[in-house]
This record gives C-alpha cells, sequence and structure tokens, in this order.
C-alpha cells in the first residue's frame, strides 16, 4: 500500500465518522465516540457499503439441546468467505502458471512472488522449526498464512473489514491449530509418549517424589496445551482489532473538537496525518501476525513431535 492509498483509507474512514456523527446530531446533538468506536470494530447483521448497508439474510436459531446455534451470515463471515476465495484462487492460479511451464523455465510476475514465499516458509519456518518429515506441514502453514494475511488486508481495502478483528474468527483458527498440533504430536510419539506429555513423571524418581511429581505437574502440562491456542488468538484478535480502534479514535478526535475554532483545523490535519502513518503500519502488521501464528502453529508442532 502506498503513502496515497493510506491517506484515501484515512479518508474513507473520516466519511465513516463523519455519518456516524450527522445520525448523532439528528439523535441527540451529541457525539459519543466510544460508542461509535464500538459500532465499527464489532461485528454486524450487514455489509457498508459506500454508505447503503446491505442486510444479510436472517435465520431462525437451530436448538440442539440446551446448545442454541444461530448461523446467520454476518459482515466477518462475508469477509472470511471472501479471504478463503481469494487463497483458492491465488494457489489455483499460481498452480496454472507452473503447469504451462518447462522445465527449466522460471516463473515471473506475481507466481514468483508466492514461490518465494512458498520456499521462504517451507526452509525457513517448517523445516527448520518441525525437523524431519516436516514437508507434510508446509501446506497447511502456507494456508494458515495466507488465510490470515488475506483477511488482515481486507480491513484495510475501502469499506471492507478485517475477520480476524473477531475472538470467534481468532479462536477457531487457533482450535485448528491445536487439533494440528496434538494430532501431529499423537501420531509421532505413540499412545503412550502422547500420554507423557501430559502425566509428567521423571524416570528413575522415588515412586513417591514420582507421585508428587505427577500431582503437581499434570495441571501444569494440561494448561499448557490449552494456553498456546489462548495465546494464538489474543495476540491475533487483539493486535488487528487495536489499529481500527486507534485510527478511529485518532479521526474521531476531529468530530470531538469541532465546535473549537481555534484548535480544528490544527486537531484535523494533525489527525489525519497520524491516521495515514498508522494505516502503512498497519499493512506491515497484517504481514507480520499471519507470520507469526504460522510460524508459532509449526514452533508447537515440532516442540510436541520432539517432546523431550
Amino acid at each position: 500500500m502506498t503513502v496515497e492509498g493510506a491517506a484515501s483509507g484515512a479518508v474513507r474512514d473520516t466519511e465513516v465518522l463523519q455519518e456516524a456523527a450527522a445520525e448523532a446530531a439528528e439523535s441527540d446533538g451529541l457525539f459519543d465516540l466510544g460508542t461509535m468506536l464500538m459500532g465499527k470494530v464489532s461485528d454486524a447483521s450487514y455489509v457498508d457499503i459506500g454508505g447503503y448497508q446491505i442486510h444479510l439474510p436472517q435465520w431462525d436459531p437451530i436448538q440442539i439441546g440446551f446448545l442454541t446455534l444461530d448461523l446467520s451470515p454476518s459482515k466477518n463471515v462475508v469477509f472470511l468467505l471472501l479471504a478463503g476465495i481469494l487463497c483458492i484462487l491465488t494457489f489455483v492460479l499460481v498452480g496454472r502458471v507452473f503447469q504451462r511451464m518447462e522445465a527449466d523455465e522460471a516463473p515471473s510476475g506475481f507466481a514468483n512472488v508466492v514461490e518465494a514465499m512458498v520456499l521462504f516458509f517451507r526452509d525457513t519456518v517448517v523445516r527448520a522449526n518441525i525437523g524431519h518429515g516436516a514437508d507434510k506441514f508446509t501446506p497447511f502453514i502456507l494456508s494458515l498464512f495466507f488465510f490470515i494475511l488475506y483477511m488482515n488486508l481486507l480491513g484495510l481495502v475501502p469499506f471492507g473489514a478485517s475477520a480476524t478483528a473477531s475472538l470467534s474468527v481468532t479462536g477457531a483458527l487457533a482450535f485448528l491449530a491445536f487439533l494440528w498440533i496434538e494430532v501431529a504430536g499423537f501420531k509421532a510419539l505413540g499412545p503412550s509418549g502422547y500420554a507423557r506429555t501430559i502425566f509428567y513423571a521423571p524416570r528413575g524418581l522415588h515412586p513417591a517424589g514420582q507421585a508428587i511429581m505427577l500431582l503437581i505437574m499434570t495441571p501444569v502440562e494440561a494448561m499448557g496445551k490449552l494456553t498456546k491456542p489462548f495465546a494464538l488468538a489474543i495476540r491475533l484478535f487483539a493486535n488487528m482489532t487495536a489499529g481500527k480502534i486507534l485510527i478511529f479514535a485518532l479521526l474521531g478526535l476531529v468530530f470531538v473538537f469541532a465546535d473549537m475554532a481555534a484548535a480544528r483545523w490544527g486537531v484535523a490535519g494533525g489527525a489525519v496525518l497520524m491516521a495515514t502513518a498508522i494505516t502503512l503500519l498497519k499493512v506491515f502488521i497484517s504481514f507480520l501476525q499471519a507470520f507469526i501464528f504460522a510460524m508459532l502453529t509449526a514452533v508447537f508442532i515440532g516442540l510436541i513431535r520432539h517432546a523431550h
């Protein structure tokens, strides 16, 4: 994203804030920045495009025993599906480029960029952290990276939204990573070896000492398995939510100081410049957080496959 693109994104966010301020003026004449912020970063049953709200279909909840499931699509679901479609298009189009290439021919353009990223992840992230037999995990780690990256970047396009700013989305991704980590460990260590990753008792210790170690370390090891996906989910959610809140908070200062003629233009210029800089920073954060999520998943897989 260029400086011009970041500036246009800040202008678009300013337009959104202008609409919120106009709605507040029509209702009670007060502009509530906190309420507006929560409304813009939370999920919704509609997609806002150019000031027009496209309402999504709402279905009756499904009751399964005491559990109520609402499968109605929301704004985050729409952009999550869009990110999935972009992932499919990326790999299908790049795959077709490689199918048409000769054996000694090198790709160019976007296919060359994707190939460089694939090789980087395979050699530096997957093989370096998982070790022997790591290549079979490369498709999953790469899919995680590109899927999260597209969700992050969709929040920077006009009228877009980052599905990763929803804890339910990042929680589902972390749960999927947790399943891959534990299944990989179970297959590599076997039932008895996997059990020792939870029920820890050092060999050669007196039976009484082993009993004490089991009593102390078993809850610690079990909690350690749960804290890994929890950390993955919270880290990604917090970083993607904080950036959007900060941008809207800075631009909201324009309307907070709207009645102060002396400070109005200075605050407006400074807020737009800072929001533009943060938007550029969010491009880097989008790549960084996708990389960290994928890399930590590979690290956790390697740790459990080599439990010693």
